[in-house]
């Protein structure tokens, strides 16, 4: 099955609320790159007035978990996934409609193959980049995925 935005989107309002009532969509997903979009409104905002810094977390989250999703399933194996570890920096206050966009599928596709080469657990370290709709990059986020082959 095909990963599309709705059928991620649906997925989330059943299964992550939290990320579905605070307006995380995702806009576009390809063999390369993951966009997701989350408007800065009164249920994700922070006492100062812009985004919550855990609701950008989960918007750029969403866009490398979602390309890895995807990857694994296009695979055919049965591969598991973890979070191990994430950073972030946040460079401007992000208010209006703030996009994240991660382009790495391929070091998923690397990743992968070398996982299914050798039967070894792979970690992954991707990025996704909010930016606002003036094109300015309001916080960057670093996530460290964890990938290994199911017995």
């Amino acid at each position: 099955m095909k990963l599309t935005p709705s059928k991620i989107n649906t997925f989330n309002l059943f299964n992550l609320p939290s990320v579905f009532f605070t307006g995380v969509r995702v806009e576009s997903i390809n063999n390369e790159a993951c966009t997701v979009t989350v408007k800065h409104r009164w249920i994700n905002q922070n006492p100062f007035k812009s985004m919550f810094w855990a609701v950008q977390g989960m918007a750029a989250e969403l866009t490398t978990g979602a390309l890895l999703v995807g990857k694994i399933q296009e695979s055919g194996n049965n591969i598991s996934m973890l979070l191990v570890n994430n950073n972030a920096t946040f460079t401007k206050k992000a208010t209006g409609k703030i996009t994240f966009v991660c382009n790495e599928g391929t070091k998923i596709d690397e990743a992968i193959l070398k996982t299914i080469e050798t039967g070894e657990g792979q970690t992954i370290w991707m990025n996704a980049v909010g930016t606002n709709s003036e094109g300015i990059e309001v916080s960057n986020f670093n996530f460290e995925w964890s990938i290994k082959l199911k017995s």
